[in-house]
């Protein structure tokens, strides 16, 4: 399955982002308040500047304490972005996920804006759907329907 095949399947296609300069708390809101696992920094809504998940967050309040959420965000987002297209695999995209220990991955398109987000349960939920498929298919075929 494609990745543009695992968007369409998402409730809800909304990219949410936060500018870099907004405050580790005002992500940490909007992370409760969607009840989604990662934002995506960006200055203008579409190209990409970094990642922030709540795994950061979490491990950051460990090490510094609360004043972290007073810092702007980027100071603990992810600047290395891994970003997949529409066209990649799906299981491309579990490999890169599983390889890189990260569980959310930005959808560019060919001039590098966003087009979507997925996440490892998406790419799951996806996944398992194929399987489903293709026992139903193997099963009818086994059984001569």
């Amino acid at each position: 399955m494609l990745v543009n095949q695992i968007l369409s399947m998402k409730a809800s296609g909304e990219i949410f982002t936060v500018a870099p300069d907004a405050t580790v708390a005002d992500a940490a809101r909007l992370l409760s308040e969607k009840r989604i696992g990662a934002i995506v920094v960006s200055d203008d809504g579409k190209v990409p500047l970094g990642i922030l998940s709540e795994r950061d967050i979490v491990r950051e309040l460990g090490r510094r304490g609360a004043s972290v959420l007073d810092l702007p965000i980027s100071e603990l987002m992810t600047r290395k972005l891994i970003t997949c297209t529409t066209g990649s695999s799906g299981l491309d995209v579990l490999n890169l996920m599983t390889q890189g220990r990260f569980r959310h991955l930005p959808v560019v398109d060919d001039s590098g804006e966003m087009v979507g987000l997925v996440s490892i349960g998406d790419v799951i939920s996806a996944r398992l759907k194929e399987l489903a498929a293709e026992k139903e298919a193997l099963t009818g075929m086994i059984m001569g329907n």
